[in-house]
């Protein structure tokens, strides 16, 4: 090759392998080369034949190279081996979203510890970058640091990059305290049915924000000054509604109630950073949130998010479904006491460790030992709730334990129009489920799982738990198209592999 082709290839290997926070000394470890090779590589000083290019691609999972079109990603199960050992749960995605989000708030530098790397985080960082924010990746790409500009271009938004993400809604609240006019694209994300954005509008026009939802954008106009005479009532008490009204209220000169908010773990990792902003909250963990606003906010904040309950709840899961004793570390167990009371009321043995807290100073953590235990089904329907009940996106996992264990157990998933019949996709893998309505399944155990070959489905949490469950199928299971799990999970067939699961990325030639 000639200099000028090694210094292109170069350059291409190092953006790939800093858009992965990977450092040179980790390329090196994972090729099976020193630190020095690598850097040889990148400044074009050293040829590479294309059996390493490739090798270098695998392990950046990113085609330097490219021929022709790039498929998508798919995993190759080696199923009915346990699993063993311990692993940590990782940052929440949701908390993670909510505070990119919430970093347009402030005209100072945002340092986010323990990032969780998911697509859909990579989602509104590119949007946050093309509105002209500065990013940069340290401590080996654990952390992030944001920097905005004295004024947003929301002109040159990535179109593409917002609409790939429902959590482009939460740029509403914010952004009313940047600009008076503005629009974002209609949002995307798991194919989940129709999900009104109307709760949002409703409370955020108690602020002075009026949206029109024409062509394909959300059209927004601030009308400043709008006192805030009474409480806000959300109509719905969702995550993101309630994230957005305190977006909203974190910046507005005064005084503003929110009554039927959300109390979940990522609202309140929302709350913790927020007060890390100056912004004082009361009510935080309740249904009722006082928020006195700053409305100018220029500090400099550093901030690591809790740990994720749904990444717990679906290790667990794991060990449950392969009868497997494993430790499950760093579990914010506020988040998931009534599904251990729950499994517990099934027959599940499992110890645990005193409470800690979570770097942020507020979440109570415990590590969880999970032994192979023979279950039964649950009396009572499994159902979502708000926080406190069953975590409406820890349902899912149930459908597999529920398969794994002895007797007739019925889940009624009443939030989603989609999911539960997503779930049916286990019984190519040999589960025996009825789905009684687009809500409502019956699931009988135990199950004798076998391996199958599926596509995955376009919705996270049950595109994991098929994925759970052709790590109990003996024999080569194949999961196509796991772009949605990429989205909630960093590394996950890498992470389940570390514990004894047999798990092999691919795609198509």
């Amino acid at each position: 090759m000639t200099g000028d082709y090694l210094t292109r290839i170069g350059t291409l290997i190092r953006t790939a392998r800093q858009h992965r926070g990977w450092s040179q000394a980790q390329l090196g470890e994972a090729l099976g080369t020193s630190q020095s090779a690598v850097n040889r590589i990148e400044q074009g000083k050293q040829n590479v034949s294309l059996e390493m290019i490739a090798r270098i691609g695998e392990a950046l999972d990113s085609e330097i190279v490219s021929l022709g079109y790039a498929g998508p990603m798919h995993l190759r199960v080696a199923g009915g081996t346990r699993l063993s050992g311990a692993i940590d749960v990782r940052s929440s995605k949701n908390a993670c979203v909510a505070i990119l989000c919430a970093s347009l708030l402030t005209t100072g530098r945002t340092t986010i510890r323990q990032v969780a790397r998911i697509e859909e985080v990579y989602r509104i960082l590119e949007v946050l970058t093309s509105i002209g924010v500065k990013s940069r990746w340290t401590n080996d790409g654990r952390d992030l640091e944001l920097t905005p500009p004295a004024e947003l271009d929301l002109a040159a938004m990535d179109v593409e990059a917002a609409r790939r993400t429902r959590s482009v809604l939460m740029f509403l609240g914010p952004l009313m305290h940047r600009a008076d006019k503005f629009a974002i694209p209609y949002a995307g994300g798991c194919d989940l049915g129709t999900r009104t954005v109307q709760p949002h509008l409703t409370a955020l026009r108690r602020f002075g924000l009026e949206v029109a939802t024409t062509g394909g954008a959300y059209h927004a106009s601030v009308e400043p000054g709008t006192p805030m005479d009474r409480p806000i009532v959300l109509t719905e008490r969702g995550d993101t509604v309630t994230e957005n009204a305190l977006l909203a209220a974190a910046r507005h000169d005064g005084v503003s109630v929110i009554r039927n908010a959300s109390p979940n773990y990522m609202v309140q990792d929302l709350c913790f950073f927020l007060e890390r902003l100056g912004v004082k909250i009361e009510g935080i963990g309740t249904t009722t949130l006082t928020v006195h606003g700053v409305p100018e906010i220029t500090c400099d904040v550093d901030y690591t998010p809790a740990e994720d309950p749904v990444e717990a709840m679906s290790l667990l899961a794991a060990a449950v479904v392969t009868s497997s004793e494993l430790t499950v570390r760093r579990v914010p167990i506020e988040f998931l006491e009534i599904e251990l009371a729950v499994l517990e009321g099934m027959g599940l043995d499992y110890d645990r460790t005193p409470e800690y807290r979570a770097h942020n100073g507020h979440t109570r953590l415990v590590d969880l030992t999970v032994r192979p235990s023979k279950l039964t089904a649950p009396i009572d329907t499994i159902h979502p709730m708000p926080f406190p009940g069953i975590n409406i996106d820890n349902v899912p996992f149930f459908a597999a334990i529920a398969a794994a264990a002895h007797g007739t157990t019925m889940i009624h998933d009443w939030v989603y129009d989609n999911r539960a019949i997503y779930l049916t996709e286990l019984t190519r893998l040999g589960a025996d489920i009825k789905l009684l309505d687009p809500h409502r399944v019956l699931i009988q155990g135990p199950t004798r799982w076998r391996a199958a070959e599926m596509v995955c489905p376009p919705a996270l949490r049950p595109a994991v738990v098929i994925l759970l469950a052709m790590l109990a199928a003996k024999g080569t299971s194949v999961l196509r198209n796991v772009y949605v799990i990429n989205r909630g999970y960093e590394d996950l067939a890498e992470r389940l592999n570390s514990i004894g699961a047999q798990i092999e990325t691919f795609r198509d030639i």
